[in-house]
């Protein structure tokens, strides 16, 4: 067992699951003796701890009441009982503060040792103990304020000790901005003043460290009439002198959004210095420099050293193959079944909306080709987001106010040939190198560093001297040619150029044509489309497998892929062979058939397989997708778009769908009959799609009838049959439901149970809803498709539940968590709201513990769903303020994101606002806000719930005949009594008694049997 007072308290068992404890009191209590763990505390002294100076009557029998509770919540061996006091029974590095005042003492150990690495990790675990503010909920215990003040100043020296750990580590400018904030929060602290100094410094900022100076000397005299101390004056004197020594910071990746380096950076320590510095005082900051000069190199490194990359608040999006800024970035923050809550159509403002308002760092790699675009995309999204900061790297300046340029260029030459003798090395261990040789090769190359690194690959197969002189034979031409023309750029291309006339006939052919995939894929979809008669598919794997060994090809773990330098010579070199049209139709044509093939499959026992292959190749079926409308392959068009939509809807959200939809669409006459209805449907179901009229939705179901649509494109009949619904059409839907069950597709079949089980709901007929909902599930569990599978399971969860069934529907939500990770968060939180309802806080809050873990890489969608589901815990577990406070803090988010985003929420924020305010008690304030919650769950179609609440408001306002109308209206709505929820049953109970119960049950009656939309015009006129 494990006990946490460095912030709320917590207690978690050996196995991590959280234990709940009860009231503060009881909070207090656990607290007092984890932090004398392994020692007796005596009664009196918890007393005093508890009470204070007014203990109740009974003061011994009340703490006993409480170690009982406690008991009963730890396990009865937790706590031991001696003859005049208590004793926690728990290892002493299982209580966080404990375990912190041991690290902070070795830390400092370490320290004055000059072990600063040492120090540092070791400060570091013991500070990231902390989770607040210590004790932070029982403070108003009489022991908790001289504790929690101890153990706060014990925190800020040892954040002072890391701090200077990290100063003798060079890792000044990672720490600058955390000195800053830690300084103005105790501006009196002399040696936080003197560390801020030294980082100051050492970032080149000698000025500020001399205003920091004058500012705390200032303060000092003013609030306590003292002078600095010794420390801080020698600090003050050695900036003055410029005495302090700038340790270099070794190179170390952390945790973040970043792809992870192969290699150390080599020779950029200045440039490196330079550009942290910037990203602190610069909202956009530009690396300029020619090709293969490392750009992307640095700007990576300068990210991962960045405060914000341990908080995961760095994206890196590589524009290298794109064509739309907006929405490349938009792809790169979205998650598999994450897409922006806005509904705006313009990127920067979903962009903007994901990144939502808090601190982060974009890194934008390669906006040369598309300069323009970049330059307007980040000034517009710097405009919405005043703490975002934009890292980009270009050939040539962004051109924006404030724009902030790190400009790079060649390494000087001893950087140089280090970093040729470091991958030298790496290519062929124990080579020896002449030195005459290596300055002439690094001399040749201009000192750019991937042209290095290209040359020291060739070292595997020929000496430096050799080396040398084919550089002699290439480059004769640049020599005396036009050398003011982007040299550089001419260099490196000669460098590729020169390793491209190293490759066989067969190397070459494969690795021009390898050029036409946009990102990696396996070796099997390289055969495929490269293979013939030429470069027979039995040589395209020992080709490849020589292609990796020339650095010309990397293998990955997905399959191989190219560097997007290198990709981009091979393209030309595919132009000019006059194999471009050819190859590009092949890879169009595989891609299509992957998609034609493996669409069955996603609705099959094969689904998981088939899904991570999608996964896989996803940048691949787009590219190909994309290029087939480019070029006007109506066929493939078609064939790749139905079968991603259906991928889009269910597994990953795709920005550019419904213009890929559309622009298919264009075709017309072109496309097939058949597919023209199939991609009428998909652009109806838009959210860019014209008003779906009655006349329009019944004439797309004619035409799928007439086409047979249907039957090659099954995944699109659940979609039509549900419009057809809601546009009042269910003669045509009931024929289409028996068109689907007379063909021998029992996927399709089980999709017609589904509508039937959303039609019934919308009747409120239960009976016939869950008889569908039943046989739906048995269907989709046969064809062996698990997503829709685990989908059906959470409604099933949910019948069982207003039946009162709770083991059965936690079962069913247990069960579709287990069948599918897609949507788990969704399922999840579904299953903590039950266990919720069950009686059963504290699984519930484990629930949503393992939630938020998930929700976290998933965007704000999922992380609103976590946090309403956090609402209903609080508000059903009597915290109607912390409740409240939760909704507050879940509307400043979207306050600062767009309107349409406060819309989508309020379909939740009003009721769960409703809800606190019954279970507060407070009826005046519910009935202002009852029309507001009438309109709102009409368009959310869920006025069940209202009929409910509307109960609860009239049972505050002393109306309990009207109160149990309103119940029975929920029924008639909803076809069924919520029998599963206890707030709902103890309402009744207590209208039942105050009524007796034979009025109770001719006023619940009254509303149970008025026809449902006599009940919903009840409700909503």
């Amino acid at each position: 067992m494990r006990v946490a007072v460095l912030g709320p308290i917590q207690v978690h068992a050996e196995d991590g699951t959280p234990i709940d404890i009860g009231g503060a009191r009881l909070r207090g209590l656990l607290a007092r003796l984890a932090l004398s763990v392994g020692q007796v505390v005596q009664a009196e002294s918890l007393i005093d701890a508890l009470w204070g100076a007014h203990p109740p009557a009974g003061a011994a029998k009340a703490l006993h009441a409480l170690v009982y509770r406690l008991r009963k919540a730890l396990g009865s061996a937790a706590i031991e009982s001696v003859t005049t006091g208590y004793r926690l029974q728990v290892r002493t590095e299982d209580v966080d503060a404990k375990r912190f005042e041991d690290l902070t003492a070795r830390g400092r150990r370490e320290l004055a040792a000059d072990r600063p690495e040492l120090a540092a990790a070791i400060l570091g675990e013991a500070l990231a103990l902390w989770q607040g503010p210590a004790l932070a909920d029982v403070l108003d215990a009489p022991f908790a304020g001289s504790v929690a003040t101890r153990l706060e100043e014990l925190r800020i020296a040892a954040t002072e000790d890391w701090f200077d750990a990290g100063l003798r580590l060079g890792r000044h400018a990672d720490i600058l901005a955390d000195l800053a904030a830690a300084a103005n929060e105790h501006p009196l602290r002399e040696r936080l003043a003197a560390l801020r100094m030294r980082a100051l410094h050492a970032a080149g900022r000698p000025s500020a460290a001399l205003t920091v100076f004058e500012q705390i000397r200032g303060a000092l005299a003013d609030q306590l009439g003292i002078d600095p101390a010794e420390e801080l004056q020698t600090a003050h004197l050695a900036v003055l002198r410029g005495e302090l020594a700038v340790p270099r910071a070794p190179a170390q990746m952390g945790p973040g959004r970043l792809p992870a380096p192969m290699t150390g950076l080599i020779g950029r320590d200045d440039e490196l210095e330079l550009l942290s510095g910037l990203l602190e005082t610069s909202r956009l900051v530009t690396v300029v420099g020619p090709g293969g000069v490392g750009k992307t190199r640095l700007a990576l490194e300068a990210a991962s050293r960045h405060r914000l990359h341990r908080r995961g608040r760095i994206w890196f999006v590589s524009l290298a193959g794109s064509d739309v800024v907006g929405k490349a970035v938009l792809s790169a923050l979205s998650s598999p079944g994450t897409r922006p809550l806005g509904g705006s159509p313009e990127p920067v403002d979903q962009v903007a909306e994901l990144l939502d308002g808090a601190e982060a760092v974009l890194v934008l790699d390669n906006c040369e080709h598309l300069v323009t675009a970049a330059a307007e995309f980040s000034a517009r999204l710097l405009e919405h987001l005043p703490s975002l900061t934009i890292l980009a790297t270009s050939r040539q300046p962004l051109d924006i106010i404030g724009e902030a340029i790190c400009r790079l260029g060649p390494l000087p030459q001893p950087s140089a040939i280090r970093l040729f003798t470091d991958r030298a090395l790496a290519a062929r261990p124990g080579i020896t190198l002449d030195d005459e040789s290596v300055i002439d090769i690094v001399r040749r190359l201009d000192g750019l560093p991937l042209a290095l690194e290209l040359a020291a690959a060739r070292l595997r197969t020929m000496s430096a001297d050799q080396l040398a002189q084919r550089l002699d034979d290439r480059f004769r031409l640049l020599a005396s040619g036009n050398r003011t023309a982007q040299p550089r750029q001419q260099t490196l291309h000669a460098v590729i150029d020169w390793s491209w006339d190293l490759l066989s006939d067969k190397e070459k052919s494969l690795a021009r044509r390898i050029s036409i995939f946009p990102a990696g894929s396996g070796a099997a979809a390289i055969e495929a489309i490269c293979a013939d008669r030429t470069l027979p598919p039995g040589d395209i794997a020992y080709v490849l497998d020589s292609l990796v060994d020339k650095s010309i090809v990397e293998r990955t773990l997905g399959g191989y892929r190219m560097l997007e330098t290198i990709r981009a010579y091979a393209a030309g070199k595919l132009d000019v062979a006059g194999e471009l049209e050819t190859t590009r139709d092949r890879f169009t044509r595989h891609f299509a058939d992957l998609a034609e093939a493996y669409e069955p499959l996603l609705r099959s026992p094969e689904q998981e397989a088939s899904l991570r292959l999608f996964d896989t190749e996803y940048d691949n079926l787009v590219y190909a997708l994309r290029t087939a409308i480019d070029n006007h392959d109506v066929t493939s068009a078609a064939r790749i778009l139905v079968t991603l939509h259906w991928y889009w809807t269910m597994v990953r959200y795709e920005p550019q769908g419904e213009a890929f939809v559309a622009k298919v669409l264009e075709f017309g006459d072109e496309l097939a009959p058949d597919v023209r209805a199939a991609v009428n449907i998909l652009h109806a179901v838009g959210d860019n799609a014209p008003a779906a009229t009655p006349d329009r939705v019944a004439a797309l179901i004619e035409e799928c009838a007439r086409t047979g649509t249907l039957a090659r494109y099954p995944t699109l009949l659940m979609t039509m049959l549900i419009m057809g619904h809601v546009a009042g059409l269910d003669e045509l839907v009931e024929r289409e439901i028996a068109r689907a069950r007379g063909r021998s597709d029992s996927w399709a079949t089980a999709c017609t149970f589904f509508v039937e089980a959303f039609i019934g709901h919308e009747r409120g007929d239960w009976t016939a809803a869950t008889a569908a909902l039943e046989r739906a599930f048995h269907l989709f569990e046969e064809t062996g498709d698990r997503l829709y599978t685990a989908l059906v399971l959470t409604l099933v969860a949910q019948t069982r539940s207003f039946r009162g069934d709770h083991a059965g529907a936690i079962a069913a939500y247990e069960r579709s968590i287990a069948l599918t990770s897609h949507h788990a968060i969704t399922h999840r939180i579904g299953l903590a709201v039950e266990r919720m309802r069950a009686g059963d806080p504290a699984g519930a809050r484990r629930e949503i513990e393992i939630a938020e873990l998930a929700a976290g890489e998933h965007g704000r969608q999922r992380q609103l769903e976590v946090r309403a589901a956090l609402v209903e815990l609080y508000r059903r577990g009597g915290e109607v303020g912390r409740a409240e406070h939760e909704l507050d803090r879940m509307e400043r988010v979207v306050q600062a994101s767009l309107p349409p985003l406060i819309n989508a929420l309020n379909g939740f924020v009003l009721p769960a606002r409703m809800a606190n305010l019954l279970t507060a008690g407070d009826a005046k304030r519910a009935r202002e806000l009852l029309s507001d919650i009438v309109r709102i769950s009409a368009v959310h179609r869920d006025l069940a719930v209202t009929a409910q609440q509307l109960a609860g408001l009239l049972h505050l306002e002393g109306d309990p005949v009207g109160a149990a109308t309103a119940l029975g209206m929920s029924e008639a709505i909803r076809g069924v009594f919520d029998h599963g929820d206890p707030e709902l049953r103890a309402l009744a109970a207590a209208l039942a008694e105050q009524l007796g119960r034979a009025e109770y049950n001719t006023a619940y009656r009254k509303g149970a049997q008025l026809p449902r939309q006599d009940a919903i015009d009840r409700l909503t006129v």
